[in-house]
């Protein structure tokens, strides 16, 4: 079934157009993303197709049946508005039945007129048909899954990532065939983010998204649409085999144009000759050159040269001694706590200490609201701590990067603003470039060195902050989001440089393949406001973490039958009855798990400190012990069944 079609799509950016002629349609069940550089047209596109603007050229024709549902990259509210108002004013026909079926029950007391009553037949049919009896409960519990559990918050209450969480569940409960999901992954934390990855690889609805979230790309999409020089390309297949395909496709282009220059060669010395053109085969000829001439050229994507001179860092870099930070709850938050509206202090970090050397890469992971953001603002001194106390070293400069930079003056040029601080910038090999030359590096060519900043894309600003950052020459780097709306090409320099990068590093990001190829360790903060410690990639971490579980809820099943010993029947059994060795198999395996569990506790507080020697022997010992217990649980559950 045809979901939809868009036919010579065309539309105007700034000084040129940004896509033209695209023309491709999804079926029930594609699952398809469109990548690109910053300020090519993505978002323009998909807010194009959800009729949010108007093409200047061609047509979106979506099926009437499926209807389509839009989370754009920055979603509107109503700050009035509560979580439950926000989610449930969405117009989707299952909504509305139960509106009006809702509408017709409360009049039903006054009494219904026929017409009335016709029309509530016909919704009680409907509800039974679609069961929509138990529609709410199905749009409570993704709420659920997505951590929105207090109905009631006020939109104007909410962080960046609830709000996003609540932009998505409105979208996710809609029942609709084709989602535009644009930078869906932005603001969201790790653990959301595999739900809504499981979620949309499991649904039968149609996805066309925008995201620059590459293990996402990689397990969702079937189909990458690459916006490029005007024009959008399809790439069958997930992210892995698009860069298979361009690694391909750029070894043949480059093979095409080797082969053009070395026919080229020949040609340009005989019209350098001045052959006359009158005759019709050498006027072809002619034609012909000059079309190699003039053709579009092939040109390999360029990389940004971050490679600025470093400095150094001396002994003492930086150390924390029993941080602590507290937040008052939301009114809302209070009520729902303590039923009363009392100042309640909510822990966000606690007696947090640790000391910082050389070359650490140290990513930050947690739910949204534990207080990852508040971490980097009190190291930085952007906010004072509660508790505690802070000791940067003499030669230590951070360079932070926030997840949304504040430009003071945007009517600045991109040159001006970066010749604001540096006129000129050392690079590690030696080379001194001007500010205008290291934006050409930077992937800032041509006029848009000569466009205000209030002209530029939401990527287009990050990335020019991060240019003044980075020639700032900082030995600390703090990045809060930096994959926020920036592109894949650009987050592939970025990791490029920041694994050469000999400095300190402190990263936040939900982006899981960013966080594994740049951070080596993480801190992980806790909903009660501890920091513990993890020696791994954030994969592994994810990997633990639901082993953790599935873990405690087979202990949570197997233990409270250990204690208890078979019941005997007084009559015969048919059941096979337990060796005087099984039994005693039996009765050491007992022994066994209910020491093993008794360990684990232990190695659970081991591994949530701070010391990363004795985190990484704790999460050793729990492997092996977790192994045993897996090989002692099973035997026993075999023995248990036996009289």
């Amino acid at each position: 079934m045809n979901i939809l079609s868009i036919s010579n799509l065309a539309r105007m950016g700034r000084e040129k157009p940004l896509f033209t002629d695209v023309t491709f349609g999804l079926n029930e069940g594609d699952k398809a993303a469109v990548i690109g550089r910053n300020g090519c047209g993505k978002s323009t596109l998909l807010s194009t197709i959800a009729g949010q603007l108007n093409p200047d050229e061609g047509s979106v024709v979506i099926n009437k049946e499926s209807g389509v549902s839009f989370l754009p990259q920055t979603p509107l509210f109503n700050e009035s508005d509560t979580i439950e108002e926000h989610i449930f004013k969405s117009h989707s026909p299952k909504l509305d039945k139960i509106r009006r079926y809702e509408k017709l029950c409360e009049k039903m007391e006054q009494g219904l007129n026929t017409a009335e009553q016709k029309e509530f037949d016909s919704l009680s049919r409907q509800m039974d048909n679609d069961d929509l009896w138990n529609y709410e409960s199905q749009i409570r519990s993704t709420l659920g899954e997505l951590g929105i559990q207090n109905l009631s918050l006020k939109m104007s209450e909410l962080s960046g990532g609830m709000l996003k969480k609540v932009a998505l569940a409105q979208v996710l409960v809609e029942d609709t065939k084709l989602l535009l999901l644009d930078e869906p992954t932005n603001h969201l934390d790790i653990r959301t983010i595999v739900f809504l990855q499981n979620y949309l690889v499991q649904t039968k609805r149609t996805v066309l998204m925008v995201t620059h979230d590459r293990y996402f790309l990689d397990a969702v999409c079937t189909h990458i649409y690459e916006l490029a020089r005007n024009k959008l390309k399809l790439y069958e297949g997930n992210y892995s085999k698009y860069l298979e395909k361009k690694e391909t496709e750029a070894q043949i282009e480059a093979n095409t144009e080797r082969r053009i220059e070395s026919v080229l060669r020949f040609e340009r010395k005989w019209l350098l000759r001045g052959p006359c053109a009158r005759g019709t085969k050498i006027k072809a000829r002619i034609d012909r050159d000059m079309q190699l001439i003039n053709r579009e050229k092939f040109e390999q994507d360029k990389g940004f040269t971050l490679q600025v001179a470093g400095r150094r860092l001396g002994g003492k870099i930086l150390e924390l001694h029993g941080i602590g930070k507290n937040y008052e709850k939301s009114l809302a938050e209070k009520r729902n706590s303590t039923g009363a509206d009392g100042i309640v202090q909510h822990p966000v970090i606690k007696n947090f200490s640790y000391k910082f050397t050389k070359g650490e890469r140290i990513g930050i992971f947690g739910s949204n609201g534990t207080g990852k953001s508040t971490l980097l603002n009190i190291i930085t001194g952007t906010i004072p701590p509660d508790t505690g106390s802070i000791d940067i070293g003499i030669n230590t400069v951070f360079g932070y990067y926030q997840q949304n930079p504040v430009f003071k003056d945007k009517s600045l040029t991109v040159l001006e603003y970066i010749k604001e601080a540096a006129e000129y910038i050392q690079m590690n090999d030696g080379r001194q470039l001007s500010a205008a030359q290291f934006l050409n590096e930077f992937g800032f060519e041509g006029k848009i060195q000569h466009s205000m900043l209030s002209t530029l894309s939401g990527g287009e600003l990050k990335r020019v902050f991060l240019v003044r950052l980075l020639i700032s020459n900082p030995n600390f780097l703090i990045l809060d989001e930096p994959t926020n709306d920036f592109d894949i090409f650009t987050l592939n320099i970025l990791e490029d440089f920041l694994l050469g990068y000999q400095g300190c590093l402190l990263i936040v990001s939900h982006d899981r393949y960013f966080m594994d190829k740049i951070a080596d360790t993480l801190f992980v903060m806790e909903d009660d406001g501890a920091i513990s410690g993890f020696v791994g990639k954030c994969s592994e971490y994810i990997d633990y973490l639901e082993e953790k579980n599935k873990k405690g809820k087979a202990a949570l099943q197997a233990q409270p039958s250990l204690p208890i010993p078979p019941l005997q029947s007084a009559s015969p059994s048919p059941k096979k009855k337990r060796s005087f060795k099984e039994q005693r198999e039996f009765e050491e395996l007992e022994a066994l798990i209910l020491e093993l569990e008794e360990k684990k506790p232990e190695l659970e507080q081991q591994m949530a400190g701070t010391d990363f020697a004795k985190i990484q022997a704790a999460s050793a010992q729990y492997a092996e012990l977790t192994a045993k217990l897996d090989k002692a649980y099973g035997r026993w559950s075999e023995l248990a069944e036996l009289g």
